[in-house]
């Protein structure tokens, strides 16, 4: 699983606070119902490829709530890159999120 060397003490994780992912751009501009297709079909597809459904609720809801660090907390995620892309439960199950569902890109277009 590789993630041996990266479990941290319950300790640990707490200091590291959750926040958005850096800007980043989409490979083409795409409108906000785009986006939210993507990430209406990555949440209902990501529980298929391991991991608890739990696990992926919680960081589901920490994605779209503002309450991520006390969603994070209460779940055991193991938070490995502070703005969520890589986390943890605390089996040592990987998690990996894509930027989208944590973020608009920079040249997201505005629809009327």
């Amino acid at each position: 699983m590789g993630c041996s060397g990266s479990k941290r003490t319950r300790g640990d994780d707490k200091s590291k606070k959750i926040r958005k992912p850096k800007p980043w751009k989409h490979s083409e501009p795409i409108t906000k119902t785009q986006l939210m297709q993507m990430r209406d079909e990555f949440w209902d597809t990501a529980p298929h490829y391991g991991g608890r459904k739990e696990i992926w609720d919680a960081l589901r809801a920490a994605a779209e709530l503002n309450l991520a660090q006390a969603i994070i907390d209460s779940a055991g995620v193991i938070v490995q890159n502070d703005d969520l892309t890589i986390c943890y439960d605390e089996r040592g199950a990987k998690y990996e999120l894509p930027k989208y569902v944590l973020s608009e890109p920079i040249n997201l277009i505005l629809e009327n």
